[in-house]
């Protein structure tokens, strides 16, 4: 008789080593992508036409792109929010700064780019999927979907950048950034002369 503790080599399903195959794949060429902040919001855009196209010329799933439009600016929030928010948290040192002589510290963002573009591109490859089963196509008029999710937005967005002005910080950094002016260029070339 066999024990039924024992550690005997079981055989691995054929359909178990495949997922796991196609797994370690998928996060290779995930983790691949990362530095390519361009190509991939490229292949992202892509999808999105390809989405787009579809409701188009089927002229339907309306409730499917509000949903999808609904989501994609929740993760527009979190990408543009500080990952500790100075209004609801007790900080412990961790804040923005506050006052020009307050030392500078970089901005953490509560969902960050990678997490952000993935997320993203996954919700179009869903509800591209969706456009081919009937029962998620609801008919609505489409109009009052679209006016609300634009005043949604905009709601939604005013009150992040009233956020973003009491607190004074900017989600977005384009390139390195160059303290120019007279106090900061005679501090730093001062201290070089021969």
């Amino acid at each position: 008789m066999e024990e039924v503790g024992s550690d005997a080599a079981s055989p691995v399903s054929p359909l178990a080593k495949w997922r796991n195959d196609f797994s370690r794949a998928f996060q290779y060429y995930l983790d691949q992508s990362a530095p390519h902040i361009g190509k991939r919001w490229l292949g992202t855009l892509a999808a999105a036409a390809i989405y787009v196209l579809r409701v188009y010329y089927v002229r339907g799933f309306y409730v499917i792109s509000y949903g999808l439009g609904i989501y994609i600016l929740n993760l527009l929030i979190g990408f543009m929010s500080p990952k500790v928010d100075p209004e609801l948290e007790v900080l412990d040192g961790a804040s923005l700064p506050t006052k020009e002589s307050d030392e500078f510290r970089p901005f953490v963002r509560r969902l960050p780019e990678f997490k952000f573009w993935y997320a993203t591109t996954k919700a179009f490859c869903v509800a591209f999927l969706m456009t081919f089963f009937s029962i998620f196509d609801v008919p609505v008029f489409w109009p009052i979907l679209f006016f609300y999710w634009v005043f949604l937005f905009f709601l939604t967005m005013k009150r992040q950048i009233t956020h973003m002005i009491k607190h004074r910080y900017v989600p977005f950094n384009i390139g390195k950034q160059r303290y120019a002016g007279k106090r900061s260029a005679e501090s730093t070339s001062g201290s070089f002369k021969d």
